[in-house]
């Protein structure tokens, strides 16, 4: 297999500016760049979302989080059947 030399990196960087111009080349690096970061993180596993985990798989609760109060559940009442099983207040 050739190697790659220091003309040939030359000859490719000028083919390179001669197709997309010199105002792309820029925003070309950058879109690479991302998209090979993107690459490496998804082959080892790194994930960057917002939602971050603990090391159980399950939200990892920020010290914000942890710090407020936890209301209390609500009680619910079903609402009476029949006017028979009604609280007596309520019957006539």
């Amino acid at each position: 297999m050739p190697n790659i030399g220091p003309l040939e990196l030359i000859v490719v960087l000028v083919i390179v500016l001669l197709i997309f111009g010199p105002k792309r080349l820029p925003s070309l690096g950058k879109q690479l760049g991302g998209g090979m970061r993107e690459f490496k993180d998804s082959i080892t596993g790194k994930d960057d979302d917002d939602e971050k985990t603990d090391a159980t798989g399950r939200p990892a609760i920020t010290k914000a989080e942890a710090d407020e109060p936890v209301a209390a559940p609500v009680e619910q009442h079903a609402a009476p059947a029949t006017p028979a099983d009604a609280a007596p207040e309520q019957r006539g």
